[in-house]
């Protein structure tokens, strides 16, 4: 059998590994973060991307993971899964030390490379997959203008065809609205139905009327089961009308989606460290989505079981 037709047994050992360490109660899992280098580690081992891809000021030394594990513990959160930040951009070694330092705490999820060949990226998909990283971010806004995610001959089509083989969930962040990507997103549904897709922070669908039309295109997604929504950022879905509780949120846009996705399809994140800059902050973000979900196996799935499932069990 040759190495990379041995790459999804590993996969699979390593998450069998995961489970077989697992404690039996439900765990709460952060499934949307970030970290990224201090002003001090990026001078000296861990630099940003490039001058524009400095994290701002009041952030920039509050994203540690020592930052963030004093947050989490203060939250009653079990694990997180860590985002590769574009402030380090393709460059994976910050959040794969944080992986190494802290295992039982972090899994990290990828960022990829549309720049790369289709043969590159899978061939980078792979590396990082066996270096630990069990997701993968695609921004389409790193394609170049008028680019597709799904196109046939490109890189993110072969890396989400070999991410069903991997089992290896793929993330969608449609930070400037939902409805700008939705044809693309339908497109890698289509062409590879067996992939899991996961779209970041309720798909970016603000509580204006934009916003509620891209909310019924992200409803008609339900019927494709592979198909999740992270509970996540819920202060990026305001639109300016809402604020902490966030009962707009709850009302219009998680209470549908838990109707029509059900539990073990929704998964919460905070957003680390932009959270922070919010009211009630990181366990307060964490404390109002725990609030809308009666005591049970629900509340266990979008607390931390269904990230569990998506990627894995969370070492203890």
């Amino acid at each position: 059998m040759g190495g990379r037709a041995l790459i999804p047994l590993l996969v699979a050992s390593f998450r069998a590994s995961s489970n077989a360490l697992s404690m039996p109660a439900a765990r709460v899992i952060d499934s949307h973060l970030h970290v990224w280098a201090t002003a001090e580690e990026a001078s000296s081992k861990f630099p940003y991307a490039g001058p524009d891809q400095t994290p701002p000021p009041q952030l920039q030394d509050v994203a540690s993971p020592k930052a963030l594990l004093e947050k989490m513990d203060e939250a009653g959160v079990d694990g997180a899964l860590v985002v590769q930040p574009i402030n380090h951009k393709f460059d994976h070694s910050y959040v794969a030390n944080a992986m190494k330092q802290h295992p039982t705490k972090f899994k990290g999820m990828l960022l990829h490379d549309p720049s790369l060949s289709p043969e590159m990226a899978v061939e980078r998909l792979e590396e990082l997959v066996l270096a630990g990283f069990v997701g993968v971010r695609f921004n389409p806004y790193l394609w170049p203008q008028g680019a597709l995610m799904s196109a046939d001959s490109g890189c993110g089509l072969a890396v989400y065809k070999r991410c069903a083989e991997l089992k290896v969930p793929v993330g969608v962040m449609c930070f400037k609205g939902l409805e700008l990507h939705i044809e693309d997103i339908g497109s890698l549904i289509s062409k590879s139905p067996d992939t899991v897709l996961v779209l970041d922070h309720l798909g970016f669908c603000a509580l204006n009327d934009e916003g509620d039309a891209a909310f019924e295109k992200l409803l008609s997604l339900a019927q494709h089961p592979n198909v999740c929504v992270k509970v996540s950022a819920l202060f990026r879905n305001t639109g300016g009308v809402d604020k902490y509780p966030y009962e707009g949120v709850r009302r219009k846009r998680f209470e549908p989606l838990y109707k029509a996705f059900g539990a073990e399809r929704l998964t919460v994140g905070t957003d680390f460290p932009f959270v922070t800059e919010t009211e009630g902050g990181y366990q307060g973000a964490m404390n109002v989505v725990k609030s809308w979900i009666p005591e049970g196996s629900d509340r266990d799935a979008i607390m931390g079981g269904t990230a569990e499932r998506l990627f894995g069990k969370w070492a203890s």
